[in-house]
């Protein structure tokens, strides 16, 4: 599988943006699909997944209520539509399959990051 994330970008606080992702290729996503990030200086952390097959939902608690997680799986791509942005949630954010939860040592595939900037 390959995935492509597209959609950061530079943005004022309180904004918002919404990432995608497509996979191409074999095996296809089956189980599930997450956004992870990297902020400068810090861990790659959990942002949030979906389940491939129901489109259940699990996110961090940084970005509860302001951050959803969807899937289109007939597209097989995955969103992640920010709001209310806030400086900290500056970071490369990165797609990747095929798990549900929130350790990235569950996922095989990775994309290539996408830089979103928040401007306070």
């Amino acid at each position: 599988v390959q995935l492509q994330a597209s959609g950061g970008g530079l943005v004022q606080a309180g904004g918002s943006l919404r990432l995608s992702c497509v996979a191409s290729g074999r095996p296809s996503i089956t189980y599930g699909a997450a956004w992870f990030r990297q902020a400068p200086e810090k861990e790659r952390e959990f942002v949030a997944s979906v389940d491939w097959s129901n489109g259940n939902t699990r996110y961090a608690n940084s970005v509860k209520g302001r951050f959803t997680i969807s899937r289109d799986a007939a597209k097989s791509t995955v969103y992640l539509q920010m709001n209310f942005l806030k400086s900290e949630d500056t970071a490369l954010y990165y797609c990747a399959g095929n798990s549900q939860l929130p350790s990235e040592s569950m996922y095989d595939y990775w994309g290539q990051g996408t830089l979103v900037t928040v401007s306070s």
